[in-house]
């Protein structure tokens, strides 16, 4: 797959791609006798783990450290879960604020639904 056909299909842009490869996320990426990088599966599934990670808010430098420790071996595979579990207890943290927002969210609709209905009239205005 040429890098336009790998931008689109996962919806990251081109220079994206080549910073993800140029701070050695992506190991090479092989080329066609042109030189022009020609996307592989590998390549593909790094990219769509790399953007996965990203997603889930792993900094730039803890990818480092992840594709680091995976090109050392399986001899750091406990390494490489403790850096996820880390992730996953912040990406928690994070679904649990996210919740407490919407509760709080919802509330606050309810009310003006039920002031809105006429159904409250008893309410004193709040942030």
């Amino acid at each position: 797959m040429t890098i336009a056909e790998v931008s689109k299909k996962y919806g990251l842009t081109q220079d994206t791609i080549r910073y993800y490869e140029k701070m050695g996320l992506l190991p090479p990426v092989p080329r066609n006798k042109s030189g022009i990088r020609d996307f592989d599966e590998q390549s593909c599934r790094w990219i769509e783990f790399i953007k996965c990670m990203r997603s889930s808010g792993l900094s730039i430098e803890v990818l480092k450290k992840y594709v680091e420790l995976f090109n050392k071996g399986k001899s750091t595979v406990k390494e490489r879960k403790d850096l996820l579990i880390g992730q996953r207890e912040k990406l928690l943290e994070k679904q649990e604020d996210i919740k407490k927002t919407l509760d709080r969210l919802n509330y606050k609709i309810e009310l003006y639904d039920d002031i809105i209905s006429g159904k409250r009239k008893d309410f004193m205005e709040e942030p």
